[in-house]
């Protein structure tokens, strides 16, 4: 099957996922389009594709072990100069995020990987764009504010067209159910995982 990029994240919910995606674009941002407006629990990171069961097994574990939270969303912050960086800031629901970061990259778990930054939960509006579209994205979106009842997370997957696509939800509090198995015809493509930001 290869090696397979994948991703787990809180999907930002409509209206505000994809008002903070266009957003992003209209900073310049390029990859705004192929990312889903986000917040990550497990970075892009490179795994056989044979893993992908044996992965949401441990993914719909942690589920089943969290519960909803509150999430609440205010605001802008920066990663710079260490990470060309602008985001929207978690307000309420960092502590849930973090814990749920922890057991979905357990060591003893499929997807066990050390981290570039110390965690962080965020949503990114701009990544790697020019100083001056970065201020902008700054102070654009400084008073913004969006809440929403957080209840599970997703998994995802990169193809080779660079877009993030959803595989599976994962919805707290049920119990874990045997993973799907997969067509023969599944798209999967091997692409680079440096990008810990998106």
């Amino acid at each position: 099957m290869g090696t397979v990029t994948i991703g787990v994240s809180i999907a930002v919910p409509e209206p505000h996922g994809s008002l903070l995606q266009e957003r992003r674009a209209g900073f310049g941002d390029a990859a705004a389009h192929g990312i889903p407006t986000h917040i990550t629990l497990l970075p892009p990171t490179e795994v056989d594709g044979g893993q992908l069961p044996a992965i949401e097994e441990h993914l719909a574990e942690v589920a089943a072990s969290g519960r909803p939270f509150a999430m609440r969303l205010s605001g802008t912050g920066t990663f710079r100069p260490l990470s060309p960086v602008v985001f929207v800031q978690v307000v309420e629901g960092a502590e849930a995020c973090t814990w749920l970061q922890k057991q979905v990259r357990d060591a003893s778990g499929p997807v066990s990987r050390e981290l570039q930054f110390p965690y962080h939960p965020h949503v990114t509006v701009a990544h790697g764009i020019d100083e001056e579209a970065m201020d902008r994205a700054f102070e654009a979106l400084a008073d913004y504010e969006a809440a929403w009842p957080c209840t599970g997370f997703a998994l995802y997957e990169q193809g080779a067209d660079g877009v993030w696509r959803r595989l599976r939800d994962f919805t707290f509090g049920t119990p874990p159910l045997p993973a799907q198995p997969r067509g023969r015809g599944a798209a999967r493509a091997a692409t680079r995982t440096d990008r810990t930001d998106t």
